[in-house]
């Protein structure tokens, strides 16, 4: 077995040992398996090197700049105007405040490509409307982020470039972007109808009804008393839609690629920090003691200790994925898959499963670019078409980011959100996990149609 396997051995079983038998936080346990990888590749000269890369890493800070973000809701009434809203529309409907998750983070998620922030950002919305409407806390966790992790496989992800830039390099010249697309929203719709089922048999099986007609608001008086609250999912929508629609023309015409990648990046950055500058300036009267920047202060340094475990964790994720780039685990590990001469099956079953495991410490676009052409590679060679095989990325890749127990960063952020317990949220988020990867099993064994294929 090569050496760059067993390194994936060891930082999932020095995580096991850390976080499973000594009981230490995860990010403690994040934080001395990057070390233990450090002395294991004797990467010593590079240990400083990693932490500051993983620094000057945009998406990082987008999370936390949304972890903030979904403090300042929860802090302000802003988020009270919005979800009555929400339940004057969806309160008849049973379950309805679910399915409105469902639709709403993952479109919103397609467009932000992270699944940690999307559930920060939106799901301050959807998490206490679905409480309100009656699921269970852990259930309205997951609910949350089994959709926020989806969108990295909705177009216009930048997910999906990056796979197809993998199948590129692969097979130059032999299939055309607009092909993979329609295949990438083929295998989207299949999902999206798998999420959906799900929540249908929960809500039933949680007796999940629709809230007593005496407790829906009224439309208009919601409407009349919090329209300028319901103007936030816009200022966090507008910023993101408009550099995925004129990115390519508008933005790098004027300030060139270098210029127009470094504009998408700001873009992120500060469309939370927009949303929450107007959540407070809205919400100003209706904050105890008023917006002062004593207020604000103390307000702040009530979100210290649920958004730094989280940030913690994320950040040495990433400090891992680097160092794995530059020991080539990739490359190594889909060259030892092709060898080992597995049939399709045996492969549909094996691949999943890895990624859902490296999905626990490694971001779905370290994945796509780092295991991608092995991947792809090992499954074409067994008679997996190579366009289903990559348009299968994002699923088994960025879509499992964060969604796998122990170390499902996703289902942390949401159940910070929800308030909900530790063991029964891990509980129903493997269901989630395990649904998700048999459909994933079943399309790459191309057993179900798939538009475009």
């Amino acid at each position: 077995m090569p050496v760059e396997i067993m390194y994936l051995v060891g930082l999932l079983v020095t995580i096991g040992i850390v976080f499973v038998v000594i009981k230490r936080p995860i990010y403690e346990a994040m934080f001395i398996a990057y070390l233990v990888m450090i002395v294991i590749t004797g990467k010593y000269e590079k240990t400083l090197y990693y932490l500051l890369k993983t620094s000057t890493n945009t998406l990082f800070y987008a999370i936390v700049a949304f972890l903030v973000l979904a403090h300042i809701f929860g802090e302000t009434n802003v988020v009270n105007s919005v979800i009555n809203f929400i339940l004057s529309i969806v309160g008849r409907i049973k379950g309805g405040a679910g399915y409105v998750s469902l639709i709403a983070s993952t479109f919103m998620a397609s467009l932000s490509g992270t699944g940690a922030g999307n559930v920060a950002a939106t799901g301050v919305f959807t998490i206490p409307t679905m409480i309100k409407t009656g699921f269970p806390r852990f259930l309205a966790a997951n609910v949350e982020m089994a959709s926020s992790t989806m969108g990295c496989m909705i177009p216009p992800s930048g997910s999906i470039l990056l796979a197809f830039a993998v199948l590129e390099g692969l097979y130059p010249g032999q299939y055309t972007l607009s092909t993979f697309w329609i295949v990438i929203w083929g295998i989207g719709i299949w999902f999206i109808v798998q999420r959906a089922l799900t929540l249908i048999a929960f809500c039933k099986y949680y007796d999940v009804q629709p809230m007593p007609p005496e407790m829906i608001p009224s439309f208009k008086q919601t409407f009349k008393e919090g329209w300028k609250a319901l103007l936030i999912p816009l200022v966090i929508f507008v910023p993101l839609f408009l550099d995925f629609k004129y990115n390519a023309s508008f933005f790098t015409n004027r300030l060139g690629a270098a210029g127009a990648k470094s504009f998408s990046s700001c873009v992120i950055l500060f469309t939370p920090g927009l949303a929450a500058l107007y959540a407070l300036i809205i919400a100003r009267k209706d904050i105890p003691g008023g917006a002062s920047l004593n207020n604000l202060f103390k307000m702040m340094k009530k979100a210290v200790k649920a958004i730094v475990p989280v940030s913690l964790t994320i950040f040495f994720a990433y400090s891992i994925s680097f160092l794995y780039g530059d020991m080539n685990v990739g490359a190594t590990m889909g060259k030892y898959i092709e060898s080992m001469g597995m049939n399709t099956w045996q492969l549909a079953l094996l691949i999943p499963f890895i990624t859902a495991l490296l999905g626990m410490i490694m971001p779905g676009s370290s994945q796509t670019a780092i295991f991608g052409a092995g991947l792809v590679g090992a499954l074409a060679a067994t008679g997996v078409n190579p366009l289903l095989a990559a348009a299968m990325l994002p699923a088994i890749t960025g879509a499992m980011e964060g969604m796998t127990p122990p170390l499902a960063l996703c289902m942390y952020t949401a159940m910070g959100i929800s308030k909900s317990g530790l063991i029964e949220t891990t509980k129903n988020c493997l269901v989630w996990v395990g649904i998700h990867f048999a459909l994933s099993v079943v399309l790459l064994l191309g057993v179900l149609p798939i538009l475009g294929m």
